[in-house]
C-alpha cells in the first residue's frame, strides 16, 4: 500500500513498537482508514474466494488473523479518542464514527465470507477441533449472525444504516457529556468558599484552576474534584451548586442528549426486531451469562430491598448527625456525602483527610505491581525514555524473569480533553496464531493532580485504581492463541471478574502495612487504622447499592419497553424511580442524561447489571483466599492465573469459574461484603 507520508501507514520503528506519537496528526486518520477499509475488505475477498473447501484453517483462523493492520490503527484512534482529544481530534472522531461502522457492516455482512463461515460451522460436531478452536468457531459465527449476516434484502441494508447512524449519535452522546464535564467551572474566590476543604483538595482545585489558565480555586465536573468537594464543603450552598451541574450533564440546551438518547434507544429496537429478538433487553442478553432479564432481575431483587432499609438507617444516622452541626434536618442529595463523612469519622474515627498521607499514587502503583508479583510472578520495570502521546503518561515493561510478558501504561490524570471515569483498553491484544504478539495494556484514571508534592488518594481512589488494574491484567496475562478470545473479549458480565476481583487486594492487611507509608514521615500504616479501614467497608453501602442498582434497574427496564416512539428518558426515569421507591436523598449513580455506560456505546446496554452479576463471582472467589488464610496462596493463584486471568474467552465462563472454584458461584458473599446479608 502506498503511505504517501502518513506515519499511521508505516511501519512503526518506535520502541515496543507503540505508535508513533510525535508524528500522528489528527488529520492522518481519515485518509489512513480509507486505505485500510480497502486493504481489510481485500482480505476478506480473498478468503472468500478461495476455491479449496472451507475449513477451519482456511476461514475462521483465517480471518481471525486479518485486518492487522487496521487492527492498530483503529486501537491507537480510539485510545487517543479516550484519553487526549482536542477539538480537531473530536471532529475526526465525529466524522469517522459512521464511517467505521459502515465498513464494520461490510465485513459482518459479506455473503461469500460468511457462506464459507456457516459451513464451516454446520460441520462443528464433526470436526477435529480443540475446546479453544471450538470456541472461537462459536463466537465468530455468533458474532456473525448478530450482526445481520443471516438479513436479506432492505433489512439488511437497514442493519447496515442503523449501525452507522447508531455509532454516530453515540459519539455525540460522549462527547457532549466531555463538553460539559471540561466547559463547567465553580470557581472558589475567598476564604469562605474554601470552607471545610482538606489541604489536598484545596491543592487540587488550585491546579484545576492553573490547568485552565485561572487564577484561585476551581471545582470542575471531574468526579475526583466535586465528589470531595461535597465531602468537605460546609457550604450548603456551593454543594448544591456543585450536585446541580454534576447531575444535569447531558442536558445542557446548546448540547441535549435526551433527544440523542431516545433515538438510540428507538434505533436499537429497530435492530433487535430485526434480528428476531422483541426488544433489545431480549437480544443484549442472548449473549450473556445471565441469558434474560428475569436473571438478572433475580439477582438485583436480592439486593434492592435491604438496600432501601439500610438507606433508611443510614439516613436517621445523618439526620442525627445533622441536628448536632445545626444543620437542616430536611436532608438533600447534596448533603449526603458530608454528612455521612461526619459519621463515618465518628463511628470510625476515620478522618480521609488524616488517612490519604498513607496513599500516595505512587506507593499505590508499588503495592499493586507488588501484589502481581506475588500472585502471578510479574515484574513491572518503568522505562522513562519513550516518548508517548501526553508527559502524564508512564510505561512499564511487564516481565515474567527474562520473559517479557506486555507493555503497560498508566493514565493516571484529569485533563480537558480527557473523558471522565477510569477505563482499561488495549494497543495492541495478544495472540499467538500467526506469530506471538504481546500485548500493549493502557489503565486510565482521573485522580486529582497536584503540584505540590506527591498526588494523595482516598480510599475509594485505591480501589478504583486496583480495579483498573485488575482489568489490566486481564490483557496482560491473556495467554491464547487467537486474537478474537484474547483478554477482555469476554461476555460483559464477566469482564468485570477480574477487576473486581483485584480490588480485594487493595485490603489485605500486610499489602497496606508493606506499601501504606505516610509521605512525610516514611512510618507504615497503623494496624488499627487498618482495621478501621477494612471495618468501614461496609457502611454507606445502602447508600451505594441504591444509587447502583436504581441506575441498572432503569437501564434494563428502558430497553426491555417495546414502545419507544417519542419517549421522554428524563420523564421515564422519574417515573421509574417514583415506582421502585428510589429514596429522594440518594439519587442514581448515572442519570441517564449523562449515563454514557449505555448511551456512548452498546457495550453495557441493558447491561450495567454486570458490576453486581461480576460481584457475585468475584467475593465468591476471593473467598477461596479466605478460606485458605493466605491472600497470595501459590495454589489458588495459579488456578486463578490459569482459569480467569490468561484463559480470555478460549472456555466457557461458567465452566471458567467452576474449574477455580470447584463450584458454582453463591451469592451470601457478596451480600456479606456488602453488609445487606439477612440473619433470620
Amino acid at each position: 500500500m502506498t503511505d504517501n507520508g502518513n506515519p499511521l501507514l508505516q511501519d512503526w520503528q518506535t520502541p515496543y513498537q507503540l505508535p508513533p506519537f510525535q508524528q500522528i496528526q489528527c488529520e492522518h486518520f481519515a485518509p489512513a482508514f480509507a486505505v485500510l477499509f480497502e486493504q481489510h475488505l481485500a482480505e476478506i475477498d480473498a478468503l472468500a474466494e478461495n476455491q479449496a473447501t472451507p475449513t477451519f484453517a482456511n476461514t475462521v483462523a483465517a480471518f481471525d488473523a486479518a485486518g492487522a493492520t487496521i487492527d492498530r490503527v483503529r486501537l491507537t484512534f480510539e485510545n487517543l479518542c479516550a484519553s487526549e482529544s482536542p477539538a480537531a481530534l473530536q471532529a475526526v472522531e465525529r466524522e469517522m464514527a459512521p464511517l467505521l461502522a459502515a465498513h464494520d457492516s461490510k465485513v459482518a455482512m459479506h455473503a461469500g465470507f460468511f457462506a464459507r463461515l456457516d459451513a464451516v460451522h454446520q460441520q462443528a460436531a464433526v470436526l477435529d477441533l480443540s475446546e479453544e478452536q471450538q470456541r472461537l468457531l462459536q463466537r465468530m459465527h455468533t458474532d456473525f449472525v448478530r450482526t445481520g449476516a443471516k438479513l436479506q434484502g432492505f433489512d439488511r441494508e437497514r442493519f447496515a444504516a442503523i449501525a452507522s447512524r447508531l455509532a454516530d449519535l453515540q459519539t455525540q452522546f460522549a462527547q457532549n457529556i466531555l463538553a460539559d464535564e471540561s466547559s463547567y467551572q465553580l470557581p472558589l474566590t475567598s476564604e469562605v468558599d474554601l470552607a471545610g476543604l482538606p489541604d489536598f483538595l484545596r491543592q487540587s482545585a488550585r491546579s484545576a484552576a492553573k490547568e485552565r489558565g485561572l487564577e484561585g480555586y476551581v471545582i470542575t465536573l471531574s468526579r475526583s474534584l466535586v465528589q470531595p468537594f461535597l465531602t468537605w464543603s460546609t457550604r450548603r450552598d456551593l454543594r448544591e451548586t456543585a450536585w446541580c451541574a454534576w447531575t444535569s450533564r447531558g442536558e445542557n440546551p446548546a448540547r441535549d442528549n435526551r433527544p440523542i438518547a431516545r433515538e438510540i434507544l428507538m434505533l436499537r429496537q429497530e435492530q433487535a426486531h430485526l434480528l428476531g429478538y422483541e426488544n433489545f433487553a431480549d437480544y443484549a442478553l442472548a449473549d450473556r451469562m445471565a441469558g434474560s432479564a428475569s436473571a438478572v432481575h433475580a439477582l438485583l431483587s436480592q439486593v434492592w430491598e435491604p438496600a432501601k432499609a439500610s438507606v433508611e438507617q443510614e439516613r436517621q444516622a445523618l439526620a442525627a448527625q445533622a441536628a448536632a452541626l445545626g444543620e437542616p434536618a430536611d436532608i438533600e442529595p447534596w448533603d449526603w456525602y458530608y454528612l455521612a463523612e461526619k459519621v463515618r469519622v465518628a463511628r470510625y474515627e476515620l478522618d480521609d483527610a488524616q488517612v490519604k498521607p498513607y496513599f500516595s499514587l505512587d506507593a499505590m502503583l508499588a503495592a499493586m505491581f507488588d501484589c502481581a508479583e506475588r500472585l502471578f510472578k510479574l515484574q513491572f520495570v518503568e522505562q522513562t525514555s519513550v516518548s508517548l502521546y501526553h508527559p502524564d503518561v508512564r510505561l512499564w515493561e511487564v516481565r515474567r524473569g527474562a520473559e517479557q510478558v506486555g507493555i503497560f501504561l498508566g493514565d493516571n490524570y484529569a485533563r480537558p480533553n480527557k473523558q471522565g471515569g477510569a477505563w482499561m483498553h488495549v494497543y495492541r491484544k495478544q495472540r499467538r496464531h500467526g506469530g506471538k504478539v504481546t500485548p500493549i495494556v493502557v489503565n486510565n484514571n482521573n485522580f486529582a493532580r497536584t503540584d505540590d508534592g506527591p498526588t494523595l488518594l482516598s480510599f475509594d481512589d485505591v480501589r478504583t485504581l486496583f480495579h483498573e488494574f485488575g482489568h489490566g491484567l486481564h490483557g496482560l496475562l491473556s495467554d491464547v492463541n487467537y486474537g478474537r478470545l484474547s483478554g477482555t473479549n469476554v461476555p460483559q458480565d464477566y469482564v468485570e471478574l477480574p477487576s473486581q476481583l483485584m480490588e480485594n487486594w487493595a485490603t489485605v492487611p500486610e499489602v497496606l502495612a508493606k506499601h501504606a507509608r505516610h509521605v512525610s514521615t516514611g512510618e507504615p500504616i497503623p494496624a488499627e487504622l487498618i482495621e478501621r479501614i477494612r471495618a468501614s467497608q461496609t457502611f454507606n453501602q445502602g447508600f451505594q447499592t441504591v444509587a447502583y442498582t436504581s441506575s441498572a434497574l432503569i437501564d434494563m427496564a428502558l430497553h426491555l419497553r417495546n414502545d419507544l416512539d417519542g419517549i421522554d428518558i428524563a420523564r421515564f426515569e422519574v417515573a421509574e424511580r417514583e415506582r421502585l421507591g428510589v429514596p429522594r436523598e440518594v439519587g442514581m449513580r448515572h442519570r441517564l442524561p449523562h449515563f454514557g455506560h449505555i448511551f456512548s456505546g452498546g457495550y453495557y446496554a441493558a447491561g450495567y447489571y454486570v458490576y453486581m452479576w461480576a460481584e457475585v463471582l468475584e467475593a465468591d472467589a476471593f473467598d477461596a483466599f479466605e478460606e485458605a488464610g493466605n491472600a497470595f496462596d501459590p495454589a489458588l493463584a495459579d488456578k486463578l492465573h490459569r482459569y480467569v486471568y490468561s484463559a480470555g474467552d478460549s472456555r466457557e465462563q461458567g465452566s471458567a469459574f467452576r474449574a477455580f472454584r470447584g463450584r458454582d458461584p453463591r451469592a451470601e458473599p457478596m451480600l456479606r461484603k456488602r453488609g445487606l446479608l439477612r440473619t433470620e
